[in-house]
């Protein structure tokens, strides 16, 4: 079988598949993807679609801070949806502000399941004592608010690292902060899902089998607790 009639195959199975099939008649779940894609190419593109550069301090004008959006009166069409209090046109603001929220948000969250996950994982496959000292870990992380552990752990680092680079460093810090004060919601999540999934069959034949833990675990186990962890991360984004 040649490698095009292999990759036409391989997409009638995806476009096939009952996820897409429901994905193709459910209308709003079409136009909220397309929203979200709409939102997505804004700021990646913001360069080529914002109209002025926000961080641009030349371009600023305090004549026409204050400006209300173009369909109102006293609005200009040159600034759509408005200006600040220094004259920077809100469209523009918006759609930078968008990249950089989306870059945060994605990177932070990334992260968080990474080392929630993995840790849900190990602990509701292992029990006895791992599960407790992990549990127990997250009992203590989950005492303090996520905001105020967030800024803490900002802090430590802002302290540590050089005054220098604070400003090199500041998606970084944010990045770090947010990952380590939101991987107990996916370790929580996972764990519970884990102690459910492995009692089943399959792990049981696998065992049987003598498939390796690790491999049980992010193989066999891993894609069927997933479901309860992309509605959390969609949420924490």
């Amino acid at each position: 079988m040649s490698t095009s009639s292999q990759k036409n195959t391989a997409f009638s199975r995806f476009w096939d598949s009952d996820l897409i099939w429901k994905f193709r008649h459910a209308p709003v779940a079409i136009i909220c993807f397309m929203v979200t894609l709409g939102m997505v190419l804004s700021a990646m593109f913001a360069g080529a679609i914002a109209p002025y550069n926000p961080f641009d301090l030349a371009s600023f004008d305090l004549s026409d801070a204050f400006l209300p959006p173009a369909w109102m009166e006293g609005g200009n069409w040159k600034f759509v949806l408005g200006t600040d209090d220094q004259g920077r046109d809100m469209f523009s603001a918006i759609l930078y502000g968008l990249r950089v929220s989306l870059e945060i948000g994605l990177s932070s969250v990334l992260i968080s399941i990474v080392i929630g996950v993995s840790l849900g994982l190990i602990s509701g496959y292992a029990g006895g004592m791992t599960d407790t000292f992990i549990m127990r870990f997250c009992d203590v992380m989950l005492s303090f608010p996520a905001i105020l552990l967030a800024l803490l752990i900002d802090g430590v680092i802002r302290a540590i690292l050089p005054e220098s680079v604070h400003d090199q460093a500041a998606y970084g810090v944010l990045i770090f902060a947010i990952s380590l004060s939101g991987w107990v919601r996916y370790a929580r999540t996972v764990r519970g899902a884990t102690l459910t999934e492995k009692k089943r069959d399959y792990v049981q034949a696998a065992q049987l089998f003598g498939v390796s833990s690790m491999r049980i675990m992010f193989t066999h186990i891993l894609p069927n607790v997933m479901g309860p962890v992309l509605v959390l991360a969609t949420v924490q984004v």
